[in-house]
């Protein structure tokens, strides 16, 4: 569905920008590609580190289509940090759905190597590498956030809570700041969760509450959002923090399987409304210009 959905965005929008490099590494004997868009700020201070954010594309999406889709390259001119888009083997990522979790796909290691190939070619600010991707990709934001916490200082999953995989075998102590944004009419990956697949929204920020050593006394910030009362959505933002990581969690109340801000091209597709109430890229900027990664 998401597939249909972004084709018929690809034929609307203009070739991939000229400042978006599409790029290849071999790791363990596959090529995999990748797209790099650097921030028009970048050439004109050579002396500065950028922040780094990976955008994990769908399921049956392509990097290309997640960068179209997504629009991130805006807020990165915005903000000034770097986005790179990588690309799965057979358009897929390895969270334990569809393939062994510790035999399939090695895309846990395909983003330390892309990451390590990354900070040699780019200025890259390795205190401020963080990860979002919507719905496959952003089950993978969050094996990410279990797997690599001492690379990455930040997740925000999109359409995606935690897959029961992921709790199986995640074993490291390191704290990850996460966000999650999902939409409570999701017919795609369910709000409420998947018994044997992935927890619901809600238990997904509970989980990382608790990981993040965030205790009951905790501060909670409870926002709600309804900047556009006719497009039939309304956001609640629930967060919660130890002082340096943050767990929140976005329900978009009525909002599909979507990227909030992001163009509707459903045109009849079951993937639900997109909510006008938050920019997807705003928010997960915001919440991720908030982290450092622990040393």
């Amino acid at each position: 569905m998401m597939k249909t959905l972004i084709a018929l965005l690809v034929l609307a929008s203009a070739a991939i920008p000229a400042l978006a490099q599409v790029k290849s590494l071999v790791h363990k004997d596959e090529k995999r590609r990748y797209l790099v868009y650097t921030p028009a700020s970048y050439a004109g201070q050579p002396g500065k580190r950028f922040p780094l954010v990976f955008n994990f594309h769908g399921g049956g999406m392509t990097m290309a289509e997640q960068m179209l889709y997504t629009q991130m390259n805006r807020a990165a001119d915005r903000h000034g940090f770097i986005v790179v888009y990588p690309l799965g083997i057979k358009q897929d990522w390895n969270v334990g759905f569809g393939m062994s979790y510790l035999d399939g796909s090695d895309d846990i290691g395909f983003t330390e190597a892309l990451l390590a190939r990354l900070k040699q070619d780019y200025r890259v600010d390795g205190g401020r590498v963080y990860a979002t991707g919507l719905s496959r990709g952003g089950f993978f934001a969050l094996r990410i956030a279990a797997e690599l916490p001492e690379l990455f200082a930040a997740v925000a999953s999109v359409g995606a809570p935690m897959p029961e995989p992921v709790v199986e075998h995640h074993k490291k102590s390191g704290r990850v700041g996460v966000l999650l944004v999902h939409g409570t009419q999701d017919q795609v990956v369910e709000y409420g969760g998947k018994p044997g697949s992935y927890l619901s929204a809600q238990d997904t920020h509970a989980y990382w509450v608790k990981h993040n050593g965030i205790g009951p006394d905790a501060s909670t910030s409870r926002r709600a959002l309804d900047l556009d009362p006719g497009d039939g959505t309304a956001v609640a933002w629930v967060e919660q923090g130890n002082g340096r990581q943050s767990v929140a969690l976005a329900t978009v109340r009525e909002g599909g399987h979507t990227w909030p801000g992001a163009d509707p091209f459903n045109v009849g597709l079951p993937i639900g409304k997109t909510t006008r109430d938050i920019d997807a890229n705003e928010v997960i900027w915001a919440f991720f210009d908030r982290h450092r990664r622990e040393h």
